[in-house]
């Protein structure tokens, strides 16, 4: 967790210079570096974002196999880090987060006296809406593979929640950092987020799901001081060691369903990330596959499916597939960095990561601290648009998808923080935490 290393004034004058003579120790303690810690990755998270599944898994497996393309690898990071490590750095220049983040969350949160219980209902909602939705076959591998979207009413009602997973994070983050949610509390409901998304696997026969969430969870809760570093560090060794469990269970569920399961791809083959993303390295950049353009933005990523009911499903995996000389029964990626340099060449990776660089740097530093509103939209940028596996530019029009889903959430906590502040409103009072 992080702590402040500043201490507080003992309010008598002689006190003063004892107070001093003891920060030199008081700094060089373990919460000091964890403050410092904390203190650069909300200077650099977009660059720490892009950063962390190279450095842990994708990488390493690259020179351990020998990739050839293992170079492109490093080409691509050092892309994307020119783009947000510059804007980044130039955005110290107009202010840094706050130091205090703790203290600081406090304030800001301090205007949404309910903002537990509208977090609360948000996780119990998605909860119940990503079980409901996987039993009806809502992103199940026999959707995919059909390509055919169902029309039931309770399967349309459940995908107007999606994204609400990363928005009850970000809001039971910010309830606990408020001082308005136990520690334990926010590790239980966090621990029930995740187990809906391995019931969400065990229904629907994919893991890219599960394992896109945690890694959000775990780089975001960095970010904002719920997690230290190591555990980015155990969960990767966690899932390393589950995956051919996980691996062998999902190929029996498919099989269970009717699905042919090739045998020649193992689940070691799986983890060759890195194989994955140079497969791109053969071609000439950008390429035009029929990609969404900007109207498919508006239309598909503001425009909710009731008033649109017409309109084909999107996939742009499925088109990279079948460009790839495969089927539409089936999708492919060549991860986040790998599509966006297939879509928009080597300008483009930087320009995509310089811009949200900068629109993350809005979020965390705009007027202060940020709020839960913000706060959720940073988690929203971290869950669909920087997330190493998504599908660009699928990912951003899921992003913007989200942040109209999220708007009836916004507005909730406009209308509770208004009723409290009201002469009959009762506001709940913070828990006590330690440090």
């Amino acid at each position: 967790m992080n702590r402040s290393g500043v201490v507080a004034n003992p309010g008598l004058t002689f006190d003063v210079i004892d107070a001093r003579a003891a920060q030199p120790a008081r700094r060089a303690g373990p919460g000091h570096r964890r403050e410092l810690v904390g203190g650069l990755l909300r200077c650099y998270p977009v660059s720490f974002l892009v950063l962390a599944p190279y450095a842990l898994p994708i990488f390493p497996m690259a020179v351990l196999n020998d990739n050839p393309h293992t170079g492109f690898i490093v080409l691509l990071v050092g892309l994307a880090l020119l783009g947000s490590i510059s804007v980044e750095t130039v955005c110290l220049l107009f202010g840094r987060p706050d130091p205090q983040w703790r203290h600081g969350m406090r304030q800001a949160t301090a205007r949404y006296p309910r903002i537990y219980q509208v977090a609360r209902l948000v996780t119990l909602t998605s909860i119940t809406a990503d079980l409901l939705g996987a039993r009806l076959g809502r992103g199940s591998i026999t959707a995919q593979i059909s390509g055919q979207l169902s029309d039931a009413p309770l399967v349309a009602l459940t995908k107007l929640f999606s994204g609400w997973g990363a928005l009850g994070f970000a809001l039971l983050v910010a309830s606990y950092l408020g001082g308005r949610l136990s520690r334990a509390k926010l590790y239980g409901w966090l621990a029930a987020l995740v187990a809906t998304q391995v019931l969400v696997t065990m229904l629907t026969a994919i893991t890219a799901p599960l394992i896109g969430f945690v890694f959000f969870a775990v780089t975001a809760g960095a970010v904002c001081g719920v997690f230290r570093l190591r555990v980015l560090l155990l969960g990767t060794v966690a899932l390393l060691l589950l995956w051919p469990a996980m691996f062998a269970h999902r190929n029996e569920i498919r099989q269970d369903q009717g699905i042919e399961v090739s045998g020649d791809v193992t689940a070691a083959d799986r983890l060759r990330l890195d194989s994955q993303l140079t497969a791109v390295a053969g071609y000439d950049v950008p390429v035009e596959i029929g990609q969404p353009g900007v109207a498919d933005y508006v239309r598909y990523g503001l425009v909710p499916r009731v008033l649109d009911p017409e309109r084909p499903a999107l996939s742009t995996g499925q088109r990279i597939n079948q460009f790839l000389g495969g089927g539409p029964t089936s999708s492919y990626t060549f991860l986040l960095l790998g599509n966006i340099w297939f879509f928009d060449g080597p300008v483009g990776v930087v320009a995509v990561h310089a811009f949200w660089a900068g629109f993350v740097a809005l979020l965390l530093r705009w007027r202060g601290r940020p709020g839960p509103v913000r706060l959720s939209l940073f988690c929203l940028v971290f869950s669909d648009v920087l997330l190493w596996s998504g599908t660009y530019p699928d990912s951003t029009i899921a992003f913007l998808q989200h942040t109209v889903s999220a708007m009836t959430v916004f507005i909730l906590m406009w209308l509770a923080r208004h009723i409290s502040r009201s002469p009959g409103g009762q506001a709940t009072r913070p828990v006590d935490q330690p440090g």
